[in-house]
């Protein structure tokens, strides 16, 4: 079983780029906000959890994050392995992300880190924003908010995983084709 995480900034391509590499490597998407969003509908103890939480306001604890990716590790049968997507942002969801797969018997197989220039990250987002009504995406300020948090989130978690030897910088310029050429370069060596 193979364990990959996509990075990348916001626009930088990821979500269409994972559709790619689901379907070329018979992988499971795990995407946390999708991943919360389905145990809340299914109603399981994890997802009530979750549900009376972000009701109140609150942020997801790791732990309950945790609690979730490893029951889909765990549940999730007829793939090759995994992709997580928005998991993990910060040094100590990476360390519980290597204790859980070492219970497991193995390690993180990759990270893939899509990156395009802060410049780019602010005009494809913003296009998103426009394209498909999306308020979020349409004011500079939290566009560079978003720029800043994903920089001081992943910055560490590139120094933790190059030392490992699993970072993969992956150049997001270009057309699609390309991008996933480059990406499916690196994958084919796993």
């Amino acid at each position: 079983m193979k364990y990959y995480i996509l990075f990348g900034p916001p626009g930088a391509g990821k979500g269409t780029q994972a559709a790619a590499m689901v379907e070329k490597y018979n992988l499971h998407h795990i995407s946390t906000g999708a991943l919360l969003r389905k145990e809340i509908a299914a109603g399981t103890e994890l997802g009530v959890l979750a549900k009376s939480l972000i009701e109140k306001g609150c942020l997801v604890p790791d732990e309950v994050v945790e609690g979730m990716i490893e029951n889909e590790f765990s549940t999730v049968t007829g793939v090759e392995g995994f992709l997580l997507d928005g998991f993990p942002r910060t040094i100590p969801q990476a360390e519980a992300l290597d204790e859980i797969l070492s219970k497991r018997g193995t390690e993180v197989t990759a990270v893939v880190s899509i990156m395009i220039p802060d410049e780019m990250v602010m005009e494809r987002i913003k296009g998103r924003a426009l394209k498909e009504g999306r308020a979020d995406d349409a004011s500079e300020e939290i566009i560079n908010t978003r720029i800043a948090t994903y920089h001081n989130q992943t910055e560490p978690l590139i120094a933790y995983y190059g030392n490992a030897g699993k970072y993969h910088h992956i150049n997001g310029v270009g057309s699609i084709e390309e991008v996933g050429e480059r990406i499916f370069e690196v994958m084919d060596r796993f």
